[in-house]
Order: C-alpha cells, then structure tokens, then sequence
C-alpha cells in the first residue's frame, strides 16, 4: 500500500502540480470564516535556532565574570529587568513570564531541536508529532478557511523529524513559508527593500502557463479517481485530500493574509524589515485570519550563517539578533493588542537551549542545557514575572527547576487544551499532548 501511494504522489509531483512537501498542513477550506476568529484561542511559537543565550536576554548577571557586556535595564513589570536591547519587550514585560529554571539533557542541535519541539526523545518507533502539530489539531476546526498551522522561515536542518506532524499524518503538518532544509545561510530574497516571504511549493511550476496547469490537474484527477476507487485504504485518501485543499488554497481569498504587501510601509517597519521581523508580521495577519498555530523562526540576520549559535564573537551577533526579536516580537505583541486579541492568543519563546553563562576564550557562549530561559506572553498568562531563579553564576538552577514537558504542558494550559489530551499512535500508544506539569504560578487559573 505504501508503495504505490508513494508512486501516485510522485506521479502527481512530476506533473508540475506542486512541490514535493506541499500537502496535508491544509484544514478544510470554505467560501469564509465561520466564527470571529477574536473568540478563537491561538497560539505563537517563536523559535530561536540555534539555541539563544539567556545570560545575554532575560536572565542577566550583572556583576559577575559571567555577566558580559551588556547592561540589564528596568522594565514595566516592577522588579523584572533584562537586557537593554530590548525595549520594546521591556516595555510589554507586564504580560511576560519569564521562566528562567529550565533544565534539560541534551545538549546536541538535533537531539535538543526534537526534545523541544515534541517532548519526547527521539528514540525507539514511534514518530512524535511537533507540539505545533498536536496544538492546531486541538485548537482547529475543520470549517476554518485557512491552515490550522503556518511554520515561517523554519530552519529544519538539524532535525527535520522534530518539525513533522509524526503519526498525526500530513493532513496536521505545517504549511511552510521559506523554509531552509540544508545546512548554510537561510536565503535572503528582498522584495521593495523587505525580506521576501513566499509560501513553499504552493505555485505551479515555473514555465507551466494555466492552459497547462488545468490540463495536468485534469490527467492528475483522472489517475487520482481510478487509483482511490481501487485502494480504499486511508493513506490514499489522506493524498487526495491535502492536494485537493492545497489547490482551494492557491485560489482562495484566506491565501491573502499571505500578502505582506497590503500592509503599510510604517507598518512594516516597524517590525524589522528583516526574515523575522516580516515574519511577526505574516504571524500577525494570519493570527487575525483564524489561524491556529503559527510559528516564526529567528535563526540568521543578514549575512550571519550561525544565528544564536554564538560559539564566537557572541555579543556582536547577539546584539543584532535582540534588535530584530525586539522589533519584530514587540511590534506583533502590540498590534495585538490593539486589535484586542493578545488575551485569546499565547506567545512561547524558546530554542533547543541555552548557552553557557561563561565566556569562552573566542568570546562566545557555547551549547548549555542544564539552566536555561524560555518566555510565555500574552494570553493565559500571568505576566509581569519571573519564574524561578538560577544562581549567581548562571550555572544551576536554585529555584523552580522545570523540564520541557513542563514548558509545552503551561502551553497547552494557557491556550485552554487538556495536556492530558490523548492522541493514538500508529502503534497503537494513546500519547499525551504533554507528558509534564503545567505551572501553575505562570498560567491563568
């Protein structure tokens, strides 16, 4: 069975149709809406590739040789201080919980990637869903007229697992927007002085005129038709349902919330004009067109190839890095507000790690698990606070040690889904959404 509906899909690739990975992140389309997406509960990820540094950002030590070069400054949350390159953040510190004792084991980019993103080790048969996945098909409805989860700019390199939908299948995959599979520089294209964002594999193939397009779609659906009314198995059916949805998808009035052009050019730069920064932007419009789950990666800024890898030359990179997060998260928690949907909408800001609070000989931060910072915003969160503490030298934490399952179980918590939520594998294992303990000080009661 898995033979040929492989050999059907590469068919229906080799027509020009679509790109190999366009499929299944598509929910059910219709004509519009069907709900104020303002009674919606969503969700932000922001993913800090590479692994970024908490002794630079939210959890500072100013004084000790491990401090750096960087100054911690006061913020609105009274008592709540970090770093002075983002004062926009500081300025919206009153709905942050900055969690600042978490604590994992692996210290790898590939295996610390898949642990964060599915709470799971990436070991023995079972294929885990991305919490992305597993969050949008419990806060999606099958009548919403765009994706349930949009992943913008991913950098996939280290564990292209990690970013899957698992056994949950291509139907809960994410649709991607410029996405970078291969180690190097994730690509820069510019349109009108901003970083281009496209969604991946979504267009025909270039050179193929609609006269074409229309004919290969009809031979595809014609060998699609006879192929399902053989094999009635549900893989098949899986294919021909997230083709049919990616080609409403390429017509559809929901595929112009993908049009950053429509936005104003004060608007735009106001976020940064950089991947990231266009990025909370996209995640902004599609927040507002009823999108689930949508996720923006930060990984390299201009011509930097390492992002918050900074094993070298840390306090340069790290310093450009904050000002395009803080324009691009600033801006995006802001424009929420103002659109009075930051309460229905949850914000996670995290990477495969942290980096070690001493200095290393090239004036870099090298990989360090074992204390290190995410931060939650928005809605279902008790802003204005740190949560747990770590000590004075960085190096352990002395307060409110958490694990990732923790962190991915206070998400599911603040956006209103049961962590205990059960999805059954393909071998049969009912999985939780999170196996952890969600925080309580950090969540809404």
């Amino acid at each position: 069975m898995f033979r040929s509906t492989r050999r059907q899909w590469l068919a229906a690739s080799s027509f020009g149709l679509l790109g190999a990975s366009a499929s299944g992140w598509f929910p059910l389309l219709a004509n519009e809406l069907a709900a104020d997406p303002k009674r919606r509960r969503h969700c932000i990820l922001l993913w800090m590739t590479g692994g970024p540094t908490q002794t630079d950002t939210f959890d500072m030590k100013p004084g000790h040789a491990n401090g750096g070069e960087f100054k911690e400054v006061a913020t609105k949350a009274p008592g709540v201080r970090f770093s002075e390159h983002l004062p926009k953040l500081g300025e919206m510190a009153d709905r942050l919980a900055i969690v600042r004792s978490l604590s994992t084991k692996e210290g790898d980019h590939g295996r610390g990637t898949f642990v964060v993103r599915t709470g799971q080790k990436p070991q023995g048969p079972i294929q885990y869903p991305s919490i992305g996945s597993s969050l949008s098909k419990a806060l999606g409805r099958n009548e919403d007229a765009v994706p349930h989860y949009v992943s913008i700019s991913p950098y996939r390199a280290f564990n292209q697992a990690a970013f899957g939908p698992g056994f949950l299948g291509p139907r809960h995959a994410a649709l991607s927007v410029g996405a970078t599979d291969g180690f190097g520089p994730q690509a820069q294209p510019v349109a009108d002085g901003y970083a281009e964002l496209k969604v991946d594999d979504l267009a025909p193939a270039a050179g193929v005129d609609p006269a074409q397009f229309a004919t290969r779609l009809e031979l595809w659906r014609a060998l699609q038709t006879k192929f399902i009314s053989t094999h009635r198995g549900p893989s098949p059916v899986a294919h021909q349902t997230v083709y049919e949805r990616a080609l409403k998808l390429m017509n559809s009035s929901a595929a112009k919330a993908f049009d950053l052009a429509q936005e104003p050019a004060s608007t735009r730069d106001a976020y940064g004009r950089g991947r990231f920064g266009q990025g909370c932007l996209m995640a902004r419009r599609l927040i507002e067109s009823g999108v689930s789950f949508v996720e923006v990666t930060l990984g390299s800024v201009g011509n930097d190839i390492f992002g918050w890898d900074t094993h070298q030359n840390n306090f340069t990179q790290v310093k450009a890095l904050s000002t395009e997060l803080d324009n691009g998260w600033g801006t995006l928690m802001k424009e929420l507000a103002e659109r009075d949907l930051l309460e229905s909408t949850t914000i996670l800001w995290i990477g495969e790690f942290g980096r070690t609070p001493k200095i290393n000989m090239q004036g870099g931060r090298d990989h360090f698990p074992q204390a290190w910072t995410c931060v939650f915003a928005g809605g279902g969160i008790k802003g204005g606070q740190a949560y747990g503490k770590t000590s004075d030298s960085g190096e352990e934490v002395a307060e409110g040690k958490v694990d990732v399952p923790d962190i991915l179980a206070t998400l599911c918590a603040a956006v209103g889904v049961d962590p205990e939520t059960k999805n059954v594998s393909d071998q049969g294992r009912p999985i939780k959404l999170a196996e952890g303990k969600a925080i309580k000080e950090v969540v809404l009661s």
